[in-house]
């Protein structure tokens, strides 16, 4: 059972490390590598309750949320490139709109 407390303690760290990101930086790039520690708070409590009830359904979750935030990264990846030609920057609070 300490295991288990371990694992949430780490991931309750890394979650707050991802939320302090979201709201302190205003750089889009460091906003998606802080919802990309979100998703890894989250999937460490996904892999570390799997394995506490012995049960591989989190594990399963915890490969498609990798999956599925690998394919957000790319999306966001794009739109970032999209606003940097248009705006010369990627400060977020400088985006007024994504009109060409």
């Amino acid at each position: 059972m300490n295991e288990l407390i371990d694992f949430v303690i780490v991931a309750v760290i890394l979650f707050a490390i991802g939320i302090y990101g979201l709201v302190v930086k205003r750089n889009a790039i460091r906003m998606i590598f802080s919802i990309e520690i979100i998703a890894n708070a989250a999937n460490l409590n996904l892999i570390a309750f799997s394995r506490n009830l012995h049960n591989a359904q989190g594990q399963m979750f915890a490969l498609f949320s990798i999956a599925i935030a690998a394919a957000e990264v790319a999306v966001g990846l794009g739109i970032i490139i999209i606003a940097y030609r248009l705006y010369k920057e990627i400060d977020v609070e400088e985006f007024r709109s994504m009109k060409g």
